[in-house]
């Protein structure tokens, strides 16, 4: 029996996943209190923050009045956050604020949960929400399942989670206690947040994305098949149930590796105990962050995050605390810190190339074209920035001398020729900038359409790419061989690009802004970026796509009516009636 809230066709995405038939039950009797469901956009203020683009008043800082207001009320209050960091800072914020309104004795009922907590850290904090000893915690998705918590009276998201699922996941959160609850979505300044606060149907009217999985990804489909075999021996029958060709394959070059031995009555497991598995997919580590002098253990970061959050010099907050990291040892997986308070963060700087491995789909478009395949991609982070808090002004740079990260996985690129590039009437010096905000904008937006988040893509763009020598948009799954978000971009592309040339159009800023092209993870520093050029950009290539869409199927190409193209994805086609869903 599989159980879930929030899955878009049950059926299909369990049997896919067991590799059996499953049937449906979607009908739920059960009763269900009334909720408020409000969307917020923080406006504008008069700061500016890199290249001097506007900044919004932060969608943490709205969270936290918020959380404070409502535990002032008595209501038992979750807020939901996006980053670690912004648990704790949350959390600090509201604590605060009830501590300047003379509100002493709710300043310990606020607290904060996350990933990186000692287990005893977490199953206290977990009781004494359940008893209601707390009445407000800052959380990441760490609640957001797995952890039966009832009895809420609201939920705060702060900013949009990645998803529908994860967003009705949260939201049902409150209410539980068959009581009417509040739900507010405090957007971020973020394309995708933009686009939301500003389509509600684009929240309310949708069904919940389809779950990607893709069970011949080697990277899972190899551990699966040593985890079965410690279980017990493999026989060639079995393989069908693990993907039939791709399983076999996928064994042989686990014997090849010695990871499985051969034998007259199956495959055994060739290793001693059991496999070691990454249920989170990065095969790294985690690392322990360790307080220098006394030796007492922290709490853990992700090691695929390590570089970026724990490099030596970063700033790292636990529980309230803030430490500044001494020293990240690659090797041993550990983070030295000291404890300090000082007055700015720190950022992360990388570099990123990425080399086309193999395409698997290619449709023409005339001037565009776009593909889907395998890409290596190489990541280095090489320094990093410290900013003044508040204002998010640069400090200082200092280099950093990490080993560079190579990832092989699955992406979706569009290809602009030099005729398209001349419609945009984009310049050379412009290209750079406007292929940079249109790669920006369109991973920010492609969430709406798939199971992920903007943090499991990376994108490259570049005037001129030395693997299809023209100018290039790449936007890559960010996990080992690929989770199928990179062809769900292919299958949706007009959809996908005609929501993000609407966010990038409709943004109430001169030049770009993070609700529209800038990114928070943008390696080089959000520069350059070029606004108006991504949207001309755009423009040409949805024009492409529309005269695609157009052609009858044995329109020839070159100089006819209108560019050629390979028949549209299946997907698309069925999609092309949501097009007026997505775009007001």
């Amino acid at each position: 029996m599989l159980a879930s809230a929030t899955v878009a066709d049950p059926a299909q995405a369990a049997t896919r996943l067991v590799g059996a038939p499953v049937v449906a039950v979607t009908e739920d009797g059960s009763p269900r209190p009334g909720a408020t469901f409000a969307l917020w956009e923080p406006p504008l203020t008069e700061r500016t923050g890199e290249h001097g683009a506007p900044l919004r008043r932060s969608a943490a800082a709205d969270a936290a009045s918020l959380l404070a207001d409502l535990v002032e009320q008595g209501a038992r209050t979750l807020a939901f956050v996006r980053s670690r960091r912004s648990a704790e800072s949350v959390a600090e914020q509201a604590r605060r604020l009830l501590a300047d309104r003379g509100r002493a004795d709710l300043v310990r009922r606020v607290d904060s949960y996350r990933g990186g907590y000692l287990p005893e850290e977490r199953r206290e904090l977990e009781r004494l929400l359940s008893t209601g000893e707390l009445l407000g915690v800052a959380t990441t998705n760490a609640l957001e399942l797995g952890i039966d918590i009832a009895g809420l009276d609201a939920v705060v998201l702060a900013g949009y989670p990645g998803t529908l699922a994860s967003m009705w996941q949260q939201a049902g959160r409150a209410g539980r206690a068959q009581r009417e609850s509040l739900v507010v979505f405090v957007a971020r300044d973020d394309p995708l947040d933009h686009y939301l606060a500003h389509h509600p149907r684009a929240v309310f009217g949708r069904p919940i994305e389809a779950t990607v999985t893709d069970p011949t990804n080697p990277y899972v489909l190899g551990p699966e098949l040593c985890c079965a075999a410690a279980e017990l021996p493999l026989r060639p029958e079995d393989l069908a149930d693990f993907g039939g060709p791709a399983a076999e394959a996928q064994v042989e070059a686990l014997v090849a590796a010695g990871a499985l031995r051969r034998r007259p009555t199956g495959w055994y497991w060739a290793g001693r105990g059991r496999p070691d598995v990454d249920i989170r997919g990065s095969g790294l580590e985690p690392v322990s962050i360790v307080e220098a002098g006394t030796g007492r253990l922290l709490g853990t970061v992700d090691g695929d995050a390590a570089h970026v959050t724990v490099h030596t010099g970063a700033l790292y907050v636990h529980r309230g605390e803030t430490y500044v990291v001494d020293e990240l040892d690659v090797e041993e997986a550990i983070a030295v810190v000291h404890a300090e308070s000082p007055d700015w963060t720190t950022v992360a700087r990388d570099v990123t190339d990425l080399a086309i491995v193999d395409t698997d789909r290619t449709r023409a478009l005339g001037t565009v074209t776009a593909h889907t395949g395998v890409v290596d991609v190489t990541n280095q982070v090489v320094a990093y920035q410290r900013r003044r808090l508040g204002t998010g002004e640069v400090l200082a740079e200092f280099p950093l001398d990490l080993p560079p990260r190579q990832l092989r996985t699955r992406a979706v690129w569009i290809t602009l020729d030099f005729r398209a590039v001349q419609r945009a009437e984009v310049d050379q010096i412009a290209l750079p900038g406007s292929l940079h905000a249109a790669e920006h904008a369109a991973i920010g937006i492609l969430p709406l359409l798939a199971t992920c988040d903007r943090w499991d893509l990376g994108g490259l763009s570049t005037a001129l790419h030395p693997d299809t020598g023209a100018a290039t948009i790449f936007v890559y799954d960010g996990h080992p061989g690929g989770a199928g978000f990179a062809e769900r971009g292919f299958a949706v592309l007009r959809r996908w690009l005609q929501a993000t040339r609407a966010t990038v159009a409709t943004c109430e800023c001169e030049s770009g802004c993070p609700s529209c092209v800038q990114s928070p993870k943008c390696g080089n520093g959000n520069d350059p970026l070029d606004k108006a050029g991504a949207v001309r950009v755009l423009d040409v290539v949805l024009d492409e796509l529309a005269d695609a869409d157009l052609r009858p199927a044995d329109d020839p190409p070159g100089e006819g009516p209108g560019p050629s193209a390979a028949p549209a994805d299946e997907d698309a086609d069925e999609s092309a009636d949501e097009d007026d869903e997505l775009v007001f």
